[in-house]
């Protein structure tokens, strides 16, 4: 069994950590830390997990942390560097949902996230973890950066385009929309049920620290200069992401040979469905569920390919995506724990 530990279990992230390692068959949860709520049944905040963890908080020096395998980090930004190298030093690896191993341009990490890095020797080993794109290197990794939910949807939504070279890699355009618990479990009056609901906005529009992000995975997919326009937008929904991709065709090629270089780059990937040509995915069809689903559209058969990916924010957008990472590295099957079935309605 994996002797699990998670940093950070009372915002949406950790709690949804906990959901999927409660039924994880090779998976022991051993600690779980929250300074504010200390020795509380974690059962008692998250009704839902009765009977399934038995666990309560801990603060975070009482966690015994070093006698994990792995430690979730679901905290903020800046948490996870300061205590990795004790962990790694003890044997035990590292997977941070936040931003701190995510960037390998630390001036970059530094510019959108306003902390120095405090680490950069672990961040050159860390892997970034996109199974779909990165499995060898996080197979052999002591250390995962998990990406972030929109970088998710843009990779592997452009992903297959820009490998084959049949894209302009310099004006690519993510329209994405996610619902409200990307932003965390926080009280922030923009998140209030009577402020978001009912209502639709964009933000971010001038600059998003998730496009450095996915700027610096795609252009290892490209020798050409990728330019990405982002334009990020919050919904009046709890859970689900959809992302529309637009690119610019760069070579003569049918529709039927579109399709197919998605078929065959995601055809043995157990968490990317590829909906025929000219499906229409939906947020509600991925609910709860650790599955990407996407689509190919080229309107009056121009010259731009539309891909609408969706999935949910929560799970292959964090946590789900996160465990899948964990698998690989401790060589289990990818898909442990993970296969649920999208709920619905």
């Amino acid at each position: 069994m994996i002797k699990v530990g998670i940093v950070g279990g009372t915002g949406y992230t950790g709690v949804e950590l906990l959901r999927l390692l409660a039924t994880h068959p090779q998976a022991q949860l051993a600690a779980i830390t929250s300074r504010k709520e200390d020795g509380v049944p974690v059962a008692d905040m998250y009704p839902s997990l009765r009977g399934r963890v038995a666990l309560a908080f801990s603060a975070p020096e009482k966690a015994r942390l070093t006698e994990c395998d792995v430690v979730f980090f679901a905290t903020p930004h800046g948490v996870a560097m300061a205590q990795a190298q004790e962990l790694l030093d003890a044997g035990v690896k590292v997977i941070d949902l936040a931003a701190d191993f995510r960037l390998q341009d630390t001036a970059q990490f530094e510019k959108w996230y306003g902390m120095p890095h405090s680490c950069p020797g672990l961040l050159a080993e860390a892997a970034y973890g996109l199974p779909e794109l990165n499995r060898a290197a996080i197979k052999r990794a002591r250390i995962v950066g998990n990406p972030g939910c929109y970088p998710t949807t843009m990779q592997l939504g452009f992903a297959p385009l820009l490998k084959a070279g049949v894209i302009d890699p310099a004006h690519l355009i993510a329209d994405c929309k996610s619902g409200v618990s990307g932003a965390g479990r926080k009280a922030e009056i923009g998140f209030l049920f009577a402020e978001a609901g009912d209502n639709f906005k964009a933000y971010g529009i001038s600059g998003h620290r998730h496009t450095p992000e996915t700027v610096e995975q795609l252009q290892r997919m490209t020798s050409a200069k990728v330019g990405l326009l982002f334009s990020p937008h919050l919904v009046p929904m709890i859970r689900g992401m959809y992302s529309t991709l637009y690119a610019r065709l760069a070579t003569e090629i049918d529709n039927q040979a579109l399709q197919a270089l998605f078929e065959q780059a995601y055809r043995d990937e157990p968490f990317v469905d590829v909906m025929p040509f000219g499906s229409h995915p939906e947020t509600r069809s991925t609910r709860a569920s650790n599955m990407l689903r996407l689509a190919l559209h080229r309107p009056n058969n121009g010259d731009t390919v539309v891909v609408l990916v969706v999935q949910d924010n929560l799970v292959k957008g964090a946590s789900g995506q996160a465990v899948q990472c964990m698998n690989l590295m401790f060589g289990l099957p990818e898909t442990t724990g993970l296969l649920h079935v999208p709920v619905l309605p």
